[in-house]
């Protein structure tokens, strides 16, 4: 069992397809640690992000059920800064916290290779740092725009909103190891996703 996993740090824009690209790496034997999914787990009903949610921000961005209301949230950080400051100083640390927790386990140690899903890895020192390789999921912006609406159904002007405040793809692409286009298919995800895991069995092999 190797000190420290060897990580691949995976990103791409919102509708990228990433948790789609994730899964199929984790069928070829990878470990997955995916922060989209721990900032989830811990804004759900009794999840440990709530309380300090409702202290600090107010029980206004709380479901009836007890979980975050992603949609009330959403609107809230994307017109008041302080808001996206606020939510930040408490799942930042969480996650980061659950991260490492998740790195240091015996599934992950003894995987070939872990892949860490990170939506804006680029954005996030401290996540990119761990990384030995990154991994860019990319599409087309009009493919984002249509699958981020037709699975969350927000309108055309707030999806815009959302994919343009992230990193321009074309820096994204600068400052990937490596690519995967998320634009032909599972088959021809299949086959690019088969290629590089062969890669980074070989990487990781060679740091054990």
């Amino acid at each position: 069992m190797r000190d420290e996993p060897y990580i691949v740090g995976l990103t791409g824009g919102i509708g990228s397809g990433k948790s789609t690209v994730a899964s199929l790496f984790s069928a070829l034997g990878a470990a997955t640690v995916d922060t989209d999914a721990i900032a989830h787990a811990l804004t759900t009903r009794h999840g440990r992000a709530i309380e300090a949610i409702r202290a600090l921000m107010g029980a206004d961005l709380i479901s009836p059920d007890g979980s975050l209301d992603r949609c009330a949230t959403r609107q809230r950080v994307f017109s008041d800064k302080a808001a996206k400051s606020q939510l930040e100083s408490i799942l930042h640390p969480l996650i980061s916290e659950e991260v490492e927790a998740t790195l240091g386990t015996s599934v992950v140690r003894l995987a070939p290779y872990t892949l860490l899903v990170v939506p804006l890895l680029f954005e996030t020192n401290s996540y990119r740092a761990r990384a030995r390789r990154t991994l860019l999921v990319d599409c087309a912006v009009s493919t984002q725009l249509e699958r981020v609406r037709r699975r969350s159904g927000l309108g055309v002007d707030e999806t815009k909103r959302i994919v343009a405040a992230q990193l321009p793809r074309a820096v994204k692409l600068q400052l990937a190891d490596e690519v995967i286009w998320n634009g032909e298919g599972l088959t021809a995800l299949g086959v690019q996703t088969d290629r590089i895991h062969r890669f980074y069995m070989q990487q990781g092999a060679t740091e054990v």
